[in-house]
């Protein structure tokens, strides 16, 4: 029995260097991680798994990620926005299939002013008042973030990527910056959102004590939600010829996650589906607890091209939420119909 996963389980912080041996030794600890997250997530959820309707509405984007299929440089990239009226169509769509928790995501397109994001916001609120709107629409102002929220935004998704400053500097243009990054994530909270952060796994020139750098950066935010996935290659960007990330690692930090933070709410993403078949249902099993069917026209999300052979491009959103809540049944589990706030949270 390991006394570094005894000691997270006791509600200890770790320091880097003991997060560090953690993560260097996960043949020896993954089976009891996983048994302890998969126990933890049933204590404080029971078998119930939250749905998310994910709206991609945007794939401009301002900014050149290296990692990113719609970063602005991808002169490949079929752009598209979703008109406000087609946002709103597909919030009905899922609010008859049972969703209440919309994720409006997309790139950062200025476009999409605050004043027009705000009136999308207030339009959702109006018609379905009894869901949740999560947001995940990159950097911006604490300006802007409070009139989101006082919109009716109640949750906003912006991961962090790395932990580590040289790393993300290798992963990002100069014009982006490291300690602007984790500064919203700071104001995000600070104004009251149920705030989520993340990591990609496995991204190029990463290693074991970058990835300590993100659990350090988690335990000292304490975001009521974190979204991991593995680093999954785009052939038009820089690292169109790097390897792709790890499954068996990834699973391993959900887990290590669920630990560190009982009751948070932790994706299985469709990145793990994109590089293995039963990737979101190994995800659930390694403790997470949230997925995020698409309701996006089907007409637009091959377009919204993060990374290379996503997975439910073509599925109506039904046929999508039918697939996820059969694999879901699967293992013992079902889908809620509920908004699955953070455990705690008010607004």
């Amino acid at each position: 029995m390991s006394y570094l996963l005894e000691k997270l389980e006791q509600e200890q912080m770790l320091k880097k260097d003991e997060w560090r041996e953690l993560i260097a030794n996960q043949s020896q600890h993954q089976e009891e991680a996983t048994l302890k997250a998969c126990r933890i997530r049933e204590l404080e959820f029971g078998n119930k798994i939250y749905t998310r309707g994910l709206i991609e509405f945007t794939n401009y984007c301002k900014n050149d990620c290296y990692y990113c299929g719609i970063r602005r440089s991808n002169q490949r990239a079929e752009r598209y926005r979703l008109t406000k009226e087609q946002i709103l169509e597909c919030t009905d769509i899922g609010y008859e299939l049972g969703f209440r928790t919309y994720v409006l995501q997309g790139g950062e397109d200025v476009y999409y002013t605050d004043e027009r994001v705000v009136e999308i916001l207030k339009c959702i609120k109006t018609r379905h008042s009894d869901c949740a709107i999560t947001l995940s629409i990159g950097e911006k102002s604490r300006k802007s973030y409070e009139a989101f929220f006082e919109a009716g935004a109640d949750r906003y998704l912006l991961r962090h990527e790395t932990g580590d400053k040289t790393h993300y500097e290798t992963l990002h243009p100069k014009t982006m910056s490291f300690e602007q990054r984790k500064n919203c994530l700071r104001t995000l909270k600070d104004i009251g959102y149920q705030v989520g952060c993340g990591f990609m796994v496995g991204s190029p020139g990463q290693n074991v004590k970058m990835l300590a750098e993100d659990m350090l950066f988690i335990q000292e935010l304490q975001p009521h939600m974190v979204g991991i996935g593995p680093f999954v290659v785009h052939h038009e960007t820089p690292f169109r010829n790097q390897k792709s990330g790890s499954v068996e690692q990834t699973l391993y930090l959900l887990s290590l996650i669920r630990i560190l933070k009982p009751n948070v709410l932790l994706p299985a993403t469709t990145a793990l589906g994109t590089m293995d078949p039963k990737g979101r249902e190994k995800g659930i099993l390694a403790g997470a607890n949230v997925v995020m069917p698409n309701l996006s026209p089907t007409d637009v999300r091959k377009k919204y091209d993060l990374y290379d052979n996503k997975i439910c491009t073509g599925d109506e959103a039904a046929e999508c939420k039918f697939c996820l809540s059969n694999r879901v049944k699967a293992i013992g589990c079902k889908l809620v119909i509920d908004r699955g706030d953070a455990p705690g949270w008010r607004k």
